[in-house]
């Protein structure tokens, strides 16, 4: 694992538990054991920082919605497929997603990081709407999307603030079962 890394992997476990303001370049220095200079080296800003880890975050987040999902899903497979991307992040990290987190502090971020994370939730947008059926219009894909999207987010959100994973499950199974009921 390089330099680059272990410092994003530092500042992203930071970040995804206190937000962007929690995170400083002599903290992520102290972390490494290395002088603030050469987090300085690899990020010359703060915003710089900001920019790689919600660009990695997303990449790995679309990544593992690539590679557990099929073409010849079903809607609700996508569904599940979703939820349990969303799932396996809270699991694995025991943190709320890091653009969900950013995204609540997003009018006090650099415009470049909030433009960012602005991307990666409408990636997330389109890849539900693309998983609805296909007899839905533009409108309702829309609107159902958003729902879905936002349950997910404030699911993650309560689950940690709980410290109680099962409520994760629980609302978004639901959020699931009510789109496929609609469907």
């Amino acid at each position: 694992m390089t330099t680059t890394d272990k410092l994003m992997d530092a500042a992203e476990f930071r970040m995804r538990r206190g937000g962007y303001n929690a995170v400083s370049f002599r903290d992520l220095a102290s972390d490494m054991g290395i002088k603030s200079s050469s987090v300085h080296y690899h990020y010359p800003r703060k915003e710089d920082l900001g920019v790689a880890l919600v660009e990695r975050y997303s990449q790995r987040f679309f990544e593992a919605l690539n590679a557990r999902s099929d073409p010849s899903d079903t809607s609700s497979q996508r569904l599940q497929t979703f939820r349990a991307v969303y799932r396996s992040a809270l699991n694995d990290d025991g943190a709320i997603c890091l653009c969900g987190l950013l995204g609540a502090e997003i009018d006090c971020l650099p415009d470049i990081v909030a433009q960012c994370i602005q991307t990666f939730f409408l990636a997330n947008l389109d890849w539900i709407k693309n998983a609805l059926p296909d007899h839905l219009t533009d409108a309702q894909k829309d609107a159902n999307a958003a729902v879905i999207l936002a349950g997910h987010q404030g699911a993650m959100m309560l689950a940690t603030s709980m410290k109680d994973t099962a409520l994760f499950d629980t609302i978004t199974a639901q959020l699931i079962s009510a789109e496929s009921a609609v469907n």
